[in-house]
């Protein structure tokens, strides 16, 4: 099934190309099915299962962050706080610009 590249126009060519490329993905897709049954295959004939072998769940290597207590305090509005972390936000901006120090906003 040779086909002459030169013959095709632009649109004929952007469609072999689009099809080549799906027909690569499925392709890839059936492989990976072929291989992932005989692994189990594999698996299943020495009387193990998946999760023995690979493990339960995947453990995530995050860190998950923890809640960080609150710093400064608007005295404007009490119920507004921040941590100190992070970009600072507008409150503690404007309390800064009308004089005020960073000790002043301090919580306690």
């Amino acid at each position: 099934m040779a086909i002459d590249l030169k013959s095709l126009n632009h649109n004929q060519l952007n469609d072999l190309i689009g099809r080549a490329q799906q027909r690569q993905e499925e392709l890839a897709k059936d492989k990976l099915t072929k291989l992932r049954d005989k692994i189990v295959a594999m698996v299943t004939a020495e009387g193990f299962t998946l999760d023995d072998v690979f493990g339960g769940g995947r453990k995530s290597s995050r860190r998950t962050a923890s809640k960080v207590k609150p710093k400064y305090r608007n005295p404007a509005d009490p119920s507004q706080t921040w941590t100190g972390r992070g970009k600072r936000p507008r409150w503690f901006n404007a309390a800064l610009s009308a004089g005020k120090k960073e000790k002043d906003l301090l919580i306690g």
